[in-house]
Parts: C-alpha cells; sequence; structure tokens
C-alpha cells in the first residue's frame, strides 16, 4: 500500500516527526523542520503530502507540507550518497525557494550549513541538480492551507552568463554571499534585459541588496 496523503489530526510531534490521528489510526511521518513549523499549534485538521518508501524492513513515510518541498525530496534523493535522512536534514535548512535558488547560484556553501553536509556531497548535490531545478514548483501551494501562488523575491530558475556572472563574482569579492548576489543580478536582469553592461548590473545589484 502506497500512502500519498494524510488529513487528520495531530497526535504528538518531537525532532524529525509527527504523529497524524487519522480516523483513530495514528500514522508517523518523517518531517523536515519547515514542516515541523507549520504544524505547531494547529489544533484542526492538517493534511500532508506522503513519500512513501517501502523495505524490505520497514514502512517508512515521509511528510511535507507542500508539493515544492515533496518534490525537492524526491530531486535529493536521486544524488548519490543523500538519503531520506540527509534530504530531511537540508530541506530544514533550506526551504524550497532558498534552496532553488542556491542549486541555481551553486551556492555549495549554502548547502553545507544542513546537518550531514559535507563539501563533497554539497558539490555533487549542486553540479547534479542544477539542469533539473526547472522541474520543481516554487509556489508554496500548502496543503496545510497556505495561500499565495509564488514566492516573492525569487530569481528565475536558472545560471546566468557572460555579463550577469561577471557581476556576481563581482557582488561577491565586495563581501555579498553569492546566493544573495545571484539573486540580486538575476532580478535586475529582468528589467534591464540579458544585454545590460556589466557596470549597469552591479550598480543595479548594489542597489538591490540594499534595498
Amino acid at each position: 500500500m502506497v500512502i500519498g496523503k494524510l488529513t487528520g489530526l495531530i497526535d504528538s510531534t518531537g525532532e524529525d516527526w509527527a504523529i497524524v490521528d487519522v480516523a483513530g489510526v495514528g500514522y508517523l511521518a518523517f518531517c523536515s523542520a519547515r514542516t515541523l513549523g507549520q504544524l505547531q499549534g494547529v489544533s484542526g485538521p492538517v493534511s500532508l503530502l506522503i513519500e512513501t518508501h517501502v523495505r524490505e524492513d520497514h514502512i517508512h513515510l515521509y511528510g511535507f507540507a507542500d508539493r515544492a518541498e515533496r518534490d525537492w525530496f524526491r530531486l535529493l534523493s536521486t544524488v548519490q550518497g543523500v538519503g531520506a535522512k540527509m534530504a530531511l536534514a537540508i530541506l530544514s535548512s533550506l526551504p524550497p525557494e532558498q534552496l532553488t535558488q542556491a542549486i541555481a547560484a551553486q551556492d555549495k556553501t549554502a548547502l553545507t550549513r544542513a546537518n550531514g553536509v559535507g563539501p563533497k556531497i554539497a558539490g555533487r548535490i549542486a553540479a547534479e541538480l542544477r539542469d533539473k531545478v526547472g522541474s520543481i514548483a516554487l509556489g508554496p501551494g500548502a496543503a496545510l492551507g497556505n495561500g499565495g501562488d509564488a514566492v516573492a523575491g525569487v530569481a528565475p530558475v536558472g545560471g546566468l552568463a557572460g555579463a550577469g556572472e561577471d557581476a556576481v563574482s563581482a557582488l561577491v569579492n565586495l563581501g555579498y554571499r553569492r546566493v544573495d548576489a545571484f539573486g540580486a543580478v538575476a532580478r535586475v536582469s529582468r528589467t534591464l534585459g540579458e544585454s545590460a553592461p556589466l557596470e549597469e548590473l552591479i550598480r543595479a545589484g548594489l542597489k538591490d541588496l540594499s534595498a
């Protein structure tokens, strides 16, 4: 039996799990800190999207607040060396929109903030998933009932080339984090156009970062 969604009342929660009471049956689902945070204090029914892992010795359920987080869990799990526990740790450290930005910016340092993720595995995640992030839904579309259709301030998925990449490097040399510099340049590039000169991208990027 594969479970794709659970709707019920929160019975209890722990460091990385929640028990959802569905008609008197308690289902234990492992969750990210982000999802658990959204469950805290909810007295009414909640819904979790579920990824079911069936093994010879166990059946584990992994619960997610929205489709973006579930899709990122699936995508992270395709990288060699990234298991379910590490994927949840990454999602606990970086919510989907920030994870998308980090991969697009090839910001390996951001990935290493997750428990258990070292430089080597961070580099592998960034390299293997860079061309795949376009398949991830950025909108929160939360199963917990959160509204909204898009994530404000998130730059378009994909890399930057030419003057855009040079502008990112210039901002990083000025002390900004690569993921922030990438986001700023990507946002101003939408307004200025792909042919904008380097100096203009840097100037606009600095203004965006200081806003």
